[in-house]
């Protein structure tokens, strides 16, 4: 056994106060949001991951699933796929999800910052949209690092820093109406040196480009607290949508592009099995 237990949804006991708050901004989030109207990662992940190597009957966790979407695309490949929350209302979602596409997939409600595996025994652990509501980032890494295996990887997938929706977030957050409570963000550097510090080779990085826009998304949420609904995503027009994907394959070969990303990734490689 990888894993101390397989578990169903259970209260998390000793959970320090900072956590105690997270996770409920984070039931109520999975209560009141329908999940086909929280965005996806726009397959990011999932390239990601994949360009790892084969991932058949490889033991893989995501922690802070939220939705477990990706981990859904993850059972398709062969993989074992463990996702981890501590929102029992994200499990639900899940297991829900689970039974409708008919993908075994296993539960575990734990702590990002104790997680319930041995050590070295995780061919593949990855998180998105999870360090950057810790003021301990180097804590949760430092774990995955543990219960990777040797020659195994972390993904870790954060919102980057130098980009306007920063400054929107920041005065969100101070106003006390950003909807999940206190948050940070990374640069590019900085995540590759909270990888190299806990013990990781750096593998690989990539970023992303908010879609649909940053714009299109607060109009959207504008829109929805008179009541109107837009779609996830606005009509594309074709032409655009080439000459778009066109710059970004281009800016994507330049570094100074991770100055622009909505989002970042690192994924750090695992050489040592001292841990």
């Amino acid at each position: 056994m990888i894993i101390t237990k397989f578990r169903r949804p259970k209260k998390v006991k000793n959970m320090p106060k900072t956590q105690q708050h997270s996770q409920q901004v984070w039931e109520d989030f999975w209560q009141k949001e329908p999940i086909d109207q929280v965005y996806s990662n726009s397959g990011r992940i999932i390239q990601q991951i994949m360009a790892t190597g084969d991932l058949k009957d490889k033991y893989i966790v995501e922690i802070g699933a939220g939705s477990g979407r990706d981990g859904f695309k993850l059972v398709d490949c062969g993989a074992a796929v463990i996702l981890l929350d501590y929102a029992e209302n994200s499990l639900r979602i899940i297991e829900q999800m689970s039974r409708e596409l008919n993908k075994p997939v296993h539960l575990v409600r734990g702590d990002a910052f104790h997680l319930p595996f041995k050590s070295n025994v995780i061919d593949v652990v990855y998180h998105q949209g999870l360090l950057e509501h810790f003021t301990n980032p180097e804590d949760i890494v430092a774990e995955n690092y543990r219960v990777t295996k040797v020659n195994g990887v972390t993904l870790a997938d954060v919102p980057q820093r130098y980009h306007f929706y920063t400054l929107v977030k920041h005065v969100l957050i101070w106003l006390n109406k950003w909807f999940a409570g206190w948050e940070t963000e990374f640069s590019i550097g900085e995540l590759k040196t909270l990888f190299r510090q806990n013990g990781f080779d750096i593998y690989h990085i990539y970023g992303d480009w908010m879609r649909p826009s940053f714009f299109y998304r607060s109009m959207r949420e504008a829109f929805k607290k008179i009541g109107v609904r837009l779609p996830l995503y606005p009509a594309s027009i074709p032409v655009l949508s080439k000459i778009r994907g066109t710059i970004r394959r281009l800016l994507n070969r330049v570094y100074l592009s991770f100055y622009t990303f909505m989002d970042i990734g690192v994924i750090g490689v695992k050489r040592n099995a001292s841990v």
